[in-house]
């Protein structure tokens, strides 16, 4: 059985092609300290935003690369053996199947490219 997390995790593709994806306005209605919202489909892709603050937990993807990409804040993803540190405007591919954790010490916004099959929360 998975562990329940307090992620308010939206996999609904909010706008559809030639739609129009207003960030500025996610980022303000945003109200949860870990929020993930699916912006479009990209072929067998998702771009999702994600608006966060506080530690995500320890997971991995066995079958999928996971992309992240911060638009503003700080991220630390915590692998294994070393932490990544990524500032506004920096992004890193996360290889399937190695254990990581994202955590933002501050409000941060980014966004992350995957297989429309991911379950975001992963496997411990």
């Amino acid at each position: 059985m998975k562990e329940k997390f307090n992620y308010n995790q939206r996999m609904d593709i909010k706008y559809e092609h030639h739609e129009i994806i207003d960030v500025p306005k996610i980022i303000e209605e945003c109200k949860d300290e870990w929020f993930n919202q699916t912006l479009t489909k990209v072929n067998d892709s998702v771009v999702r935003i994600g608006i966060v603050e506080g530690d995500y937990h320890w997971h991995k993807h066995e079958n999928e690369d996971e992309f992240f990409f911060v638009l503003s804040g700080k991220l630390f993803i915590d692998l294994e053996d070393k932490t990544i540190e990524l500032n506004a405007y920096e992004g890193i591919t996360v290889s399937k199947g190695v254990m990581h954790r994202p955590r933002a010490p501050k409000k941060t916004v980014m966004l992350m490219v995957e297989t429309d099959t991911i379950d975001p929360v992963g496997s411990n």
